[in-house]
């Protein structure tokens, strides 16, 4: 006589789904990802109940789905409901709660809440460090995205020692050629590209697409946000067909993997238009200036610092076009 399979808990049933949806994440498919977090989430309200430790676990995996889809406002609502639920159910100390703070500040940085995001990954830290001690992987983590937040505010030299930081924990954790240790790489080069550095930045960069293109093949996301940055390094330095080639590379990685209306194709959009401005190529320059507003209005908002930068951006290109005439 057969042995009768067991039938799952509505909490089995719940974490197979979120299993499904980090699945579906890891290889890109955020919205099919979003709707396995979305029926995990009602099965856990559903038996157990709106304030379970469980449902601020899915709500945080939701929000950074949201994030990556740009659907800001979703993902800010789902992560301020998990930051809630976590702190009372689990305690507001907790290694739950550090990883709600750090997705949330991640949002924050996006959306040009820079304060904030500040403010959260400052506790995330101070979370992380006394439950997993100062050498620990995690703590990299926050360093890396708190050099990443000075970048985003243009305060280079600030968050250089922070990225600098994240790369000696990391490296001396995972090794050098670990892809966590080449997208601290990468942060580190672009900190230091903001302040003139090039030659150090530039090997940076170098140095990390060669893990990226070994370890995740030549149409990953990090390969285009790296093709991206070392555009702009050589647009500083002047060579202009180096910097058009790789910032048409990334974006087509971006618009392939992220779809045409994602901010982060807009970035591209608008760095790309930079730099055909710069050559007086007003006529390639406009086109793409205009896409990338409308990116970022849709995405962002009209008073989001991207959106005032593009529109200031465009403005400036269409005065310039109107002396040419």
């Amino acid at each position: 006589m057969p042995i009768a399979a067991r039938r799952e808990s509505p909490l089995q049933q719940a974490a197979s789904l979120h299993d499904s949806a980090a699945f579906c994440r890891a290889g890109g498919n955020h919205r099919r990802a979003g709707t396995f977090c979305l029926r995990a989430l009602e099965l856990i309200k559903r038996h157990e109940g709106p304030g379970h430790p469980d449902a601020a676990v899915v709500l945080g995996t939701l929000g950074d789905i949201y994030r990556a889809l740009g659907r800001y406002p979703e993902a800010e609502r789902s992560f301020q409901r998990a930051l809630g639920i976590a702190e009372k159910s689990l305690g507001p100390d907790t290694a739950e709660v550090s990883v709600i703070l750090n997705n949330f500040a991640v949002l924050g940085k996006y959306t040009g809440r820079f304060a904030r995001a500040e403010r959260f990954y400052r506790r995330a830290l101070a979370i992380t460090e006394k439950t997993l001690g100062p050498d620990h992987p995690e703590v990299a983590t926050l360093c890396h995205n708190l050099g990443g937040l000075e970048h985003a505010r243009g305060r280079f030299a600030r968050g250089e020692p922070l990225a600098r930081r994240s790369v000696e924990i990391r490296e001396k954790a995972l090794g050098p050629d670990h892809p966590d240790v080449a997208a601290d790489l990468a942060a580190l080069a672009g900190l230091l590209d903001g302040q003139g550095k090039y030659d150090e930045a530039e090997s940076l960069y170098r140095r990390a697409l060669a893990v990226f293109e070994r370890v995740h093949g030549p149409e990953h996301y990090e390969i285009a946000v790296n093709q991206n940055n070392l555009a702009a390094l050589h647009q500083a330095r002047g060579d202009s067909r180096e910097a058009e080639r790789l910032y048409r590379s990334a974006l087509t990685i971006k618009t392939k993997i992220l779809g045409r209306r994602h901010p982060d194709v807009a970035m591209t959009l608008n760095n790309l238009a930079v730099l055909y401005k710069s050559k007086g190529e007003f006529h390639k320059a406009e086109p793409l200036y205009r896409r990338a507003l409308a990116i970022f209005e849709a995405a962002l908002g009209k008073k989001h610092p991207k959106v005032l930068a593009t529109r200031d951006n465009y403005r400036k290109l269409v005065r310039a076009m109107k002396r040419e005439r």
